[in-house]
């Protein structure tokens, strides 16, 4: 596989999803591409409340 330069939806600036990438989410079997750079993927999964104490839905 090639690299791919995706846009990120967030920021519009461009980014690679390197071939490294391509196939971890293909093992991981994801099917969809990351729509996200990674700098708006790390700040929006900071701004996810914390859950540290687990997951209290199944308590």
């Amino acid at each position: 596989m090639a690299d791919k330069v995706l846009k990120c939806k967030d920021c519009s600036s461009e980014f690679i999803f390197s071939d490294g990438e391509q196939t971890f989410y293909k093992e991981k079997g994801f099917e969809n591409e990351p729509q996200r750079c990674p700098d708006c993927r790390r700040a929006r999964k900071q701004q996810r409340p914390s859950n540290k104490g687990g997951n209290s839905y199944f308590r």
